[in-house]
């Protein structure tokens, strides 16, 4: 016997002797062989065991070879069906064949000529399931390219929808969001030109805000028309050419598979408050770029809404505290002078250390506001002319923490707090209210610090008068290491030498 087992056979017959000789002549020969004696009982067999070729008989009781032959092809079609009869006719050959037979033994059958047909219907066999195969295999290679194809397409997409959703969050400023919407439109879309329009009820036409152009199509100014902009602000829906620009009857609506124009309304609680538009100079758009247009402009508006909101309440707020501050300044003069002066000195410092945009913001409230906490101090200590005593002092030293505390109930400026805070630190770790020192420090506390204290001591107060401006920057140069942050006080000294840090 052959070490590897070959293809499982399946012979059916009513006769035993020859399902016996079957078996043992093909088992010798290596293949694994299964018997059955009519139809019916093969059916069986093939619920349980998959074959690789069938030998049958014709006439049997129960199911007879040709309703097999035709249960076999119905169950797997691969699976070639051999009959064996000895009583061949021309009905039953073309009977068979039609059910899927692929060859007619006539009885006695040789072993040989049964052997050398079993060889030629498996050759044909594996070359009929490679054919599928190799069908099937190319078919599930152009599925997945599809597939890959649609999916690189959806996260493409999804990618660009991200991006637009993102990248307006960190934006600060409307007239940053209208800078941003253009040359975002023109890099997503692919636009030789992009420009944003804003309606305002005095002028008779939508005014251009923000504007950004490829430098390959100098002829961009073709493609914006007054037309154009009342249509959109008008229907209040996106513009979608299909055509030239001499034809505006095409919009996003009318079907069309690529565009050289388009305009999307911008809307702020359904009201058309601006125009995005793009124009293409050569391939055109298609519905999809209108799409991250119009994602481009819901976004953009939610976000104006958003700073436009945040703004006033900043403003309102900024507005209240400075009330507080003045009700302070009130009750002690020094303190008037005192805010504004250290905010001016701390941009001052601030700038020329490369502070950026949002720490000047936070420089400025904080500077107007650091001593807006002395509101929670009694007058006879807060505006004592003698010295205090060491229990008012610690009163005193509580002013910082008052501030930070009435910033922090807002719950706007979170830094601004900090920075007020921790304004009364020293570098090393002497200072109050929470001990920090070096690094723990915020940085923007840290050139608070040498503003407030060089306003304080060049300023007459209740219990003193003022120390000559030269001492007090002698007196700063000092404290470097030990109350000031060295790298503060060394640009707080270029300052003062080029005469930047000159007090009224």
């Amino acid at each position: 016997m052959e070490d590897q087992q070959k293809e499982t056979l399946l012979f059916v017959d009513d006769e035993k002797p020859i399902l016996d000789i079957s078996r043992e002549y093909f088992s010798m020969k290596g293949y694994r062989v299964i018997t059955a004696e009519n139809g019916l009982e093969a059916v069986g067999l093939l619920k349980k065991h998959p074959v690789d070729c069938c030998f049958t008989d014709i006439n049997m009781p129960k199911m007879d070879g040709i309703e097999l032959a035709e249960q076999i092809r119905l169950m797997d079609n691969t699976v070639p069906v051999i009959i064996m009869t000895g009583y061949p006719s021309l009905d039953n050959i073309i009977h068979t064949l039609k059910n899927g037979v692929v060859d007619f033994l006539i009885k006695p059958v040789n072993l040989n000529q049964m052997e050398i047909c079993l060889h030629r219907v498996l050759r044909e066999r594996r070359l009929f399931i490679d054919n599928i195969l190799l069908k099937q295999e190319v078919e599930k290679k152009a599925q997945i390219e599809a597939l890959n194809r649609e999916l690189k397409g959806k996260v493409e997409e999804l990618e660009i929808l991200n991006r637009i959703l993102t990248e307006f969050k960190s934006i600060r400023s409307s007239v940053d969001v209208f800078s941003h919407l253009v040359h975002l439109a023109m890099e997503i879309t692919r636009a030789s030109a992009s420009r944003l329009y804003l309606i305002y009820p005095e002028y008779e036409l939508p005014v251009e805000v923000a504007s950004a152009f490829s430098k390959h199509d100098p002829e961009h100014d073709r493609f914006f028309t007054p037309e154009i902009l009342i249509r959109v602000v008008k229907d209040q829906i996106p513009l979608f050419t299909t055509r030239d620009m001499q034809d505006q009857e095409e919009s996003a609506l009318s079907g069309g598979n690529s565009g050289r124009f388009m305009g999307v309304p911008l809307m702020i609680r359904d009201r058309v408050f601006g125009v995005l538009t793009a124009a293409s100079a050569k391939d055109g758009f298609s519905p999809k770029d209108l799409y991250y247009l119009s994602s481009m402009t819901h976004t953009a508006a939610y976000a104006i809404e958003n700073l436009a909101l945040y703004e006033n309440i900043y403003e309102n707020l900024l507005e209240t505290l400075k009330a507080l501050v003045h009700a302070t300044e009130a009750r002690d003069p020094y303190t008037t002078r005192h805010s504004r002066q250290v905010a001016r000195l701390a941009l001052v410092i601030g700038k020329a250390m490369g502070c950026t945009a949002e720490e000047m913001n936070i420089l400025e409230v904080a500077g107007q506001l650091h001593d807006i906490g002395k509101i929670g101090i009694q007058d006879n200590i807060l505006l004592k002319k003698g010295r205090l005593t060491q229990n008012e002092y610690e009163i005193i030293k509580g002013h910082a923490d008052i501030g930070a505390d009435i910033v922090k109930q807002l719950g706007l400026w979170e830094r601004e707090q900090k920075v007020i805070r921790h304004h009364h630190e020293r570098f090393d770790g002497s200072g109050y209210p929470s001990g920090k020192h070096g690094g723990e420090i915020p940085f923007l506390s840290r050139i608070l610090s040498v503003a407030d204290v060089y306003d304080a001591m060049a300023s007459d107060r209740i219990y003193r008068g003022r120390i000559a401006e030269h001492m007090v920057m002698n007196l700063i140069q000092e404290g470097a290491g030990t109350q000031f942050d060295p790298e503060v006080v060394k640009v707080f000294g270029t300052l003062f030498n080029e005469g930047k840090l000159a007090l009224p």
